[in-house]
């Protein structure tokens, strides 16, 4: 039997009904009367779906997709048949491996990321208030972002609000980004991130990128490196899912100067460019801080000196937010982090 639920803004009835034994288990099905009998059934998929759709359209490459979501390439290729059989719609022109987002695939996967990052806050939310504490702030930040940054954050603290606490939610800087302006977080510390008009950004530092080189290499003899030194080397970057805008930026850069890599090698972690390096006698663009980390035994880095490729940081919040506890949380960052960059320059020296 149908349940009836009125919504007065819709003005029109929602019918829910069961979803019969042959459905996908855990979709609802949505009925909506049009011109009886004549009626319109939409099923809703499943949220680890819309999930493997997200990765596949980020990499629009089933084996790179399948390894992020840690299953194999033809069970992604299930799930995506099954995702687009049950909505009726082609998301992806696709082969064995390679992918590409059709037009109303583009739309879906917008709106999916959406889905997903209401479905969070909306847990999050709710357990908040089931702790007796409903001045949470969501703040995203990356694996790359400079610890010290972080660190002093955390340590902010609001007189107006008192029993303030931080989440904090990790990703790279671009679906940082995303999940801002879907309102999934608060605000986040992004990094290479391009202007949005749905965001509003407070810069917090601008340094180079540093290039993790081993200390036998002939570069290790200069104090800084120019790209033209890195003509015909092997170079390793951040796979392009992470931050396309960078990874797109440092190779045109690159080209207008007439550089180019002998070839090229992708990680996602610093620590899996640590060993690219020095399997590949590459050279590695990283943030300062994510060099720092790796450039022990046998490996030390040193500053790009490239006007054009910097890696400028900031405290990104959506430009609609009218949260008082953002807005005050924005200031008093934004006072605690005066004259940091000069203060975390100190702080890092160059390796030996």
């Amino acid at each position: 039997m149908l349940r009836p639920i009125q919504l007065a803004s819709w003005r029109r009835t929602i019918f829910l009904q069961p979803v019969p034994d042959c459905a996908m288990a855990g979709q609802c099905t949505l009925s909506f009367p049009d011109s009886p009998p004549r009626r319109i059934v939409m099923i809703l998929p499943e949220i680890r779906l819309l999930q493997a759709a997200i990765v596949l359209a980020d990499e629009l490459h089933f084996s790179r997709a399948a390894d992020r979501l840690n299953m194999t390439q033809p069970a992604l290729s299930k799930q995506i048949l099954k995702l687009e059989r049950s909505i009726g719609l082609q998301l992806f022109r696709h082969n064995h491996k390679a992918a590409e987002l059709t037009d109303a695939g583009r739309v879906f996967i917008a709106e999916a990321r959406e889905v997903i990052a209401h479905a969070e806050r909306a847990i999050l939310s709710a357990r908040a208030v089931q702790n007796g504490s409903v001045e949470i702030l969501n703040v995203g930040k990356s694996s790359y972002t400079d610890p010290f940054l972080v660190s002093t954050l955390m340590s902010i603290h609001l007189p107006l609000f008192p029993d303030m606490k931080i989440k904090l939610w990790s990703n790279f800087s671009n679906e940082l980004a995303h999940q801002v302006i879907a309102g999934a977080l608060d605000l986040a510390v992004i990094t290479g991130v391009p202007d949005k008009p749905q965001l509003s950004v407070m810069n917090i530092a601008d340094n180079p990128f540093y290039i993790v080189m081993s200390m036998d290499d002939e570069l290790a003899l200069y104090r800084e490196i120019c790209l033209e030194q890195m003509d015909r080397r092997n170079w390793v970057l951040v796979g392009q899912h992470a931050n396309p805008h960078l990874y797109d930026m440092i190779q045109s850069v690159a080209a207008d100067k007439g550089v180019h890599p002998a070839d090229l090698h992708h990680f996602t972690s610093p620590e899996e460019a640590s060993e690219l390096v020095r399997e590949h006698m590459g050279l590695a663009f990283l943030p300062r801080a994510a060099g720092w980390r790796i450039a022990r035994d046998g490996l030390t880095m040193r500053p790009l000196a490239e006007d054009r490729l910097r890696l400028v940081t900031g405290l990104a919040v959506r430009t609609d937010s009218k949260s008082r506890l953002v807005n005050e949380f924005v200031k008093a960052a934004g006072r605690k982090l005066a004259g940091m960059g000069q203060r975390t320059q100190a702080r890092l020296p160059l390796t030996a």
